[in-house]
C-alpha cells in the first residue's frame, strides 16, 4: 500500500512498541529507518512541538489492522500498558490507544497467514460517497463497502470514510502526520495530477540520500496529507 508516517515524542519508545507488540521489522533505504507490516511500512519521526494532538479529531481518525489471534494481541496489549476497549461490544475488534494519541483498531482474521497485516486507514468526512469517488478518480482505487461504511479498496488495504458532521482538522503536524501511497511511474503520474488541476504541497522530486526515492505530497479534500512515493515496493 504504501506507508503511515508518524510524528512523535519518543521514536525508540515507539519503535520498540511496534516491532515488540505488533512484530513490525526494521529495514532500511538509504539512510531512512522504517518499520515493515505485510502491506505498509511505519515510519517514525521525532515531532517538532509538544503537547501533541493525536488521530481523534483529526482527518484520519485511526489506522486499522488485522491480527491473527485476538486473545494474544490483548494480552499483549495489556503487558505493554496500552488501553484498548471493544468496538460496539465485538469482542474480536478492538480500538487500542497508542502513544501520542494515536488510535490504532485491531480486528481478528483467524484465516490470516501472518501474525498482523495492514487492513485500512478510517478518515473522517461530512461526504464519504464524495471523499470515496475521489480516492477512486485520483487513484484508480474500485470502490467498495466494509460493512456500513464506504471504501476505496487499493492493493494493500483500503481507505474507509467515516461520517462527521463537519470537517475534522488536517494531519500535517499530528502525531500521524501523513499517509503514502506507492505509485508506478510517478513523474507521470505527478504530471497528470497536475493537468487535473490537482495541487500539490510538495512537487515531485528525487531523493538521492535515499537510494534514490521519489515522492510528492498532495492533500485530499478532507485534509488527509498524502505522500506519493516510487521505490518503497518490494523492499
Amino acid at each position: 500500500m504504501g506507508h503511515i508516517h508518524l510524528m512523535v515524542s519518543d521514536p525508540e519508545a515507539q519503535k520498540k512498541l511496534w516491532t515488540g507488540l505488533v512484530g513490525a521489522e526494521p529495514t532500511q533505504i538509504g539512510s531512512l529507518e522504517m518499520l515493515r507490516l505485510p502491506g505498509i511500512f511505519i515510519v517514525l519521526g521525532k515531532a517538532r512541538t509538544s503537547p501533541l494532538e493525536g488521530t481523534e479529531g483529526s482527518a484520519v481518525h485511526h489506522i486499522g489492522f488485522l491480527v491473527r489471534s485476538m486473545a494474544e494481541t490483548k494480552s499483549k496489549l495489556t503487558a505493554a500498558g496500552i488501553h484498548f476497549a471493544e468496538v460496539n461490544g465485538n469482542a474480536k475488534q478492538i480500538m487500542a490507544d497508542f502513544p501520542d494519541k494515536i488510535k490504532v483498531e485491531l480486528t481478528e482474521d483467524a484465516e490470516l497467514k501472518v501474525p498482523v497485516a495492514m487492513h485500512h486507514v478510517h478518515v473522517a468526512t461530512p461526504d464519504p460517497e464524495k471523499l470515496r469517488a475521489w480516492y477512486v478518480g485520483t487513484f484508480g482505487a474500485k470502490s467498495g463497502t466494509r460493512g456500513n461504511f464506504l471504501a476505496a479498496m487499493i492493493p494493500g488495504g483500503e481507505v474507509d470514510g467515516r461520517k462527521v458532521p463537519q470537517l475534522q482538522e488536517p494531519t500535517k503536524g499530528r502525531s500521524l502526520d501523513h499517509i503514502g501511497f506507492e505509485v508506478r511511474n510517478l513523474e507521470s503520474f505527478c504530471k497528470k495530477l497536475q493537468a487535473d488541476g490537482v495541487a500539490f504541497d510538495m512537487p515531485y522530486r528525487e531523493m538521492p540520500q535515499l537510494a534514490g526515492l521519489k515522492i510528492a505530497f498532495i492533500v485530499d479534500p478532507v485534509g488527509t496529507r498524502i505522500e506519493l512515493t516510487e521505490g518503497l515496493a518490494g523492499r
